[in-house]
């Protein structure tokens, strides 16, 4: 009979024994995922930099056109267009190489009928040419778009096209506003754990954004980045997205 009680007590015993080793245990596990956790922690923030930039390089482009039933008639008359195109951007003082000339694109117009369905018969040839004026004065890539009408009242079929306006030192400009933005993202993780009393560690990756390029005062963004060429004066944005260790 004491054998069955000591047996009963020890097993009563190894069994609190063993409860009270999980608890332990249990809580040191906690403990070490705790401060495991701790360790790792991050603050993750974005930051901006942006500047106010001048277009510095343009490009015009027109196109003009003859409709003609016979290609070599066709051929002759933009020949024609295109050398009064070219007297017209000479009297504005361009130079010849500043300009490309394109070659004769060639279309076929075919016959319809009355019901408005295309045959196989040709009836006629468009033909297209592009010149193009690429200058570093965006002033006079201005004013030669707004005096294209000029060519028209000429007799000749001119379309212009908008001006775009580019800057040149756009890559130069990139690298630098990087590292702005990577200087705003550091500042504003500062900020956010300061408020905690804790304080940020080493850098644990950084990601760059894509750039956008809107016209000046614009708030226009896209997940691909915009570039806008169509405004002398332009807002380029960059951000980087940045996390810290916590320490």
């Amino acid at each position: 009979m004491q054998s069955e009680r000591g047996n009963a007590g020890g097993g009563l015993l190894l069994g609190v024994a063993l409860a009270v080793g999980l608890v332990l245990s249990a809580k040191i596990i906690s403990q070490a995922l705790v401060e495991i956790r701790d360790a790792n922690q991050i603050v993750t923030v974005k930051g901006y930099a942006e500047r106010k930039i001048e277009s510095n390089f343009g490009v015009w482009r027109g196109s003009f056109s003859q409709i003609s039933p016979n290609l070599t008639a066709g051929y002759e008359a933009i020949k024609s267009d295109l050398s009064k195109v070219l007297a017209h951007l000479e009297g504005k003082s361009i130079q010849r190489d500043s300009i490309t000339v394109s070659g004769v694109e060639a279309v076929a117009l075919y016959k319809q009928t009355e019901e408005g369905t295309e045959t196989n018969q040709i009836e006629a040839y468009r033909l297209t040419q592009t010149v193009t004026v690429k200058l570093p004065d965006t002033a006079v890539i201005d004013r030669l778009s707004r005096e294209s009408t000029e060519l028209m009242q000429q007799g000749i079929g001119f379309t212009s096209n908008p001006p775009e306006y580019y800057y040149t030192k756009i890559d130069e400009l990139k690298i630098d506003m990087l590292a702005e933005a990577a200087k705003d993202a550091k500042t504003r993780a500062e900020r956010l754990v300061e408020s905690t009393g804790d304080k940020i560690g080493s850098l644990r990756s950084a990601q760059q954004g894509v750039f956008q390029i809107t016209p000046e005062y614009s708030t226009t963004v896209s997940d691909y980045g915009e570039n806008d060429t169509n405004s002398l004066r332009k807002s380029i944005k960059a951000v980087v997205t940045m996390q810290f260790a916590v320490k």
